[in-house]
C-alpha cells in the first residue's frame, strides 16, 4: 500500500458520509421494529426472539464479509466500495418493503435481510478507516463514524414525529395492516437516505491499491476456495488475538446487552410509565412510539455534538478514562428513567410551524445516554486499531463486532425464556437492568491494558 498522506477535514468527511444512511436504516430499526411488531399481533413477551435477526446475521455476516473484503481488490471499484453499495441496495428495498408486511413472519423475515445487508455494508467500513487514513487521523476517523452514527439514527428518531407534528400526517392514519402512515414514510426516507449517501461516498473516495506484498497474498488466495480461506483467515485472528481485543469482551458484553435491552422495551416501558398501558390498539401506545423516537433522537444529538469533543478529552485522560465516565453515565441515565415524567416541563422550544415544543424531565436520561453512545461508537475501536496488523484489519474489525451480537443474541435467549419473567414481567425492570449493565461494563473499562505505545490515547 502506498504511504498514506493526511486527508482534509471533507475528505475524511465525505468517505465516511455513507455511514450516515446505514445509521438511518439502524435507526429507524430501534425505534420501529418492537412498534410493529406489536402492530402485527405480538406481545412484550415474545419481542425478544422477533429481534434475533440482529445478532445471529452479524455473528455470520461480519466477521465472513471482514475476510473476503480483505482479499478483495479490483483497480476499478477498490477492496471495502464493492460491499458499501451491495449492502445499501439491498438495504433501500428491505425499507420500502417492511411498512407494507402482512404478518409477523413477513416483517420479521425483512428484518434478517435488512440486518445481513446493513451488516455487508457497515463491516468493511470499519476496515476502510484504518485502510485510508494515518495514526493521526486514525482517531478523527473513527470519531466522523461516530458523529454520523448519531446524525442518521437521530433523524431516523425523529423523521415520524416531525411528520406528525407539521401535519404532513395524523397520528391515527394507518394502514391496512395497522402500521401507522408515518411509519411508512419514515421508512420511504430512510430507503433514500440509505442509498444516497453510500453513493456520494463510493464516488468521491478512492482507495489506495495493495502493496505487491498484498496483491501476491490476494492472488494466492484466490486459487483456494473462498470458503477455506475465509476459515482460515478467522482461525488465525481467533489464534492471535491480541490481549486489549481479549479485555475489551467482557466490556462490549454488557454494553451490547444493555442496549439490546433498551431498544426492545423503551416503547412498552415509557406507554406502560407514562400512559398506564401496553395496549397497541390505544392511541397512548401511538404516543409511546412518537415519544420513543424522540427520546432517541436526543440521545443520539447528544452522541453527534460531543463526539468529536471525545478526542482531545482522550488524549488527555485516555481513551479507558473517557470510555468509563461515558457508560457510566448512560447506566445512571437509565436508571433515572422511573423518577422521570413526560408533565414537568424544562424548558419550551420555539417551532416555527405552529406550537412551541415543550421538554419534559423524561428527556433527561437522553443526555448520559447520549455520551455513552458516542463513546461506544468510537473508544473500542480506537482501542483496538493500533494493535491489530494491517494486513488482517477487515478480519479482526469483523471478529470484534462479533463481540457486540453475541450479547444480543445472548440477551434475546436469556430475556425471552427467563430473564423477563425474573424481572416480574414488567418491561421498566428490563430497562434498569440495561442501566445497571452500562455501569458494570464501564467499571471493566478500568482493567484493559493497552501496550501499544503509538496509539494516541494514553494507556493508563
Amino acid at each position: 500500500m502506498s504511504e498514506k498522506k493526511a486527508l482534509s477535514f471533507w475528505q475524511i468527511w465525505n468517505m465516511n458520509f455513507g455511514f450516515f444512511g446505514i445509521q438511518f436504516s439502524f435507526g429507524l430499526q430501534q425505534s420501529n421494529m418492537s412498534a410493529i411488531y406489536k402492530y402485527l399481533g405480538a406481545d412484550e413477551s415474545s419481542l425478544p426472539m422477533l429481534w434475533l435477526a440482529g445478532p445471529i446475521t452479524g455473528l455470520i455476516v461480519q466477521p465472513i464479509v471482514g475476510a473476503i473484503s480483505d482479499g478483495t481488490w479490483s483497480p476499478r471499484f477498490g477492496r471495502r466500495k464493492p460491499f458499501f453499495l451491495i449492502g445499501a441496495l439491498i438495504s433501500s428495498l428491505c425499507l420500502l418493503l417492511m411498512p407494507y408486511s402482512s404478518t409477523l413472519f413477513m416483517a420479521a423475515s425483512l428484518l434478517w435481510i435488512l440486518d445481513a445487508a446493513n451488516n455487508i455494508a457497515m463491516e468493511p467500513y470499519r476496515a476502510f478507516v484504518a485502510d485510508k487514513l494515518n495514526e493521526k487521523q486514525m482517531s478523527l476517523g473513527f470519531l466522523m463514524q461516530s458523529f454520523f452514527t448519531g446524525f442518521g439514527i437521530t433523524l431516523a428518531n425523529f423523521t415520524p414525529a416531525i411528520l406528525v407534528s407539521l401535519s404532513f400526517l395524523s397520528i391515527t392514519d394507518k394502514m391496512e395492516n395497522g402500521i401507522p402512515t408515518y411509519t411508512y414514510w419514515a421508512f420511504f426516507i430512510g430507503a433514500f437516505a440509505s442509498i444516497s449517501s453510500v453513493l456520494l461516498s463510493v464516488i468521491t473516495t478512492k482507495e489506495y491499491p495493495p502493496t505487491v506484498e498484498e496483491l501476491t497474498l490476494i492472488e494466492e488466495k484466490k486459487k483456494e476456495s473462498i470458503f477455506k480461506t475465509v476459515k482460515n483467515d478467522i482461525v488465525e485472528a481467533f489464534q492471535t488475538m491480541p490481549l486489549t481485543m481479549k479485555q475489551l469482551i467482557p466490556v462490549k458484553f454488557f454494553t451490547w446487552y444493555a442496549m439490546f435491552c433498551y431498544w426492545q422495551y423503551i416503547t412498552s416501558s415509557l406507554s406502560l410509565s407514562l400512559f398506564g398501558t401496553t395496549d397497541q390498539a390505544t392511541e397512548a401506545f401511538s404516543k409511546a412510539q412518537l415519544l420513543t423516537g424522540s427520546l432517541n433522537g436526543t440521545y443520539n444529538i447528544i452522541c453527534f455534538l460531543v463526539a468529536f469533543l471525545l478526542v482531545p478529552l482522550a488524549m488527555k485522560i485516555g481513551a479507558k478514562g473517557v470510555h468509563f465516565f461515558a457508560l457510566t453515565l448512560g447506566g445512571i441515565g437509565l436508571l433515572s428513567i422511573p423518577l422521570l415524567n413526560n408533565t414537568d416541563i424544562l424548558f419550551t422550544m420555539y417551532n416555527p410551524f405552529g406550537e412551541s415544543i415543550p421538554v419534559t424531565t423524561i428527556f433527561l436520561y437522553s443526555f448520559g445516554l447520549g455520551i455513552s453512545w458516542a463513546s461506544t461508537m468510537a473508544m473500542p475501536y480506537q482501542l483496538l486499531a493500533g494493535s491489530i496488523p494491517k494486513e488482517k484489519t477487515g478480519v479482526y474489525m469483523g471478529i470484534f463486532n462479533m463481540f457486540i451480537v453475541i450479547p444480543m443474541a445472548i440477551q434475546i435467549l436469556t430475556m425471552q425464556y427467563f430473564v423477563y419473567d425474573l424481572l416480574g414481567n414488567n418491561p421498566m425492570n428490563v430497562i434498569k437492568l440495561a442501566g445497571v449493565f452500562l455501569v458494570l461494563a464501564g467499571i471493566l473499562t478500568l482493567f484493559i491494558t493497552v501496550k501499544n505505545k503509538n496509539q494516541i490515547v494514553k494507556s493508563e
